[in-house]
């Protein structure tokens, strides 16, 4: 009798942990194309300011790109004003509108915190320019 029980346990984990599955898995935003640590991207953040919504422009580098499903993150570095700025964007984010690739960087890590202690020249990566050819191919 205390091996049925183990069945039915074994059998209901199994439910719940579909049941999760399917709650967390959400449908990956159409907008968003490929993209790697260290390219330059333009992501197109939804700002609302009272009642109107508008489109504000926010172009960086990639400098890391974190956890996985849902949870799923990437922070973009810009310098503004002579500071730098980061700022992190969930994939799955109701407020991104679409994120453009615009250049390929060529970096042999995936984390670029090293960026945060560098400035001018020194803080500038050896890129490629991100073809439409590119793009459309990203975007099938």
């Amino acid at each position: 009798m205390a091996k049925a029980a183990k069945k039915t346990t074994a059998k209901k984990d199994v439910k719940e942990t579909n049941l999760v599955r399917r709650v967390t898995k959400r449908a990956a935003n159409k907008n968003i194309n490929a993209f790697k640590s260290g390219d330059t991207v333009n992501v197109y953040v939804k700002v609302k300011e009272g009642e109107k919504e508008r489109v504000q422009l926010y172009k960086g580098v990639v400098t890391k790109i974190q956890g996985n499903g849902v949870a799923r993150s990437f922070t973009v570095r810009k310098i503004s004003a002579g500071v730098g700025v980061e700022r992190t964007f969930p994939f799955v984010s109701p407020a991104l509108d679409r994120v453009e690739l615009v250049a390929h960087g060529k970096v042999r890590r995936s984390k670029l915190y090293f960026l945060r202690d560098l400035d001018g020249k020194a803080a500038k990566i050896t890129s490629e320019l991100a073809s439409t050819k590119d793009q459309a191919a990203a975007a099938e």
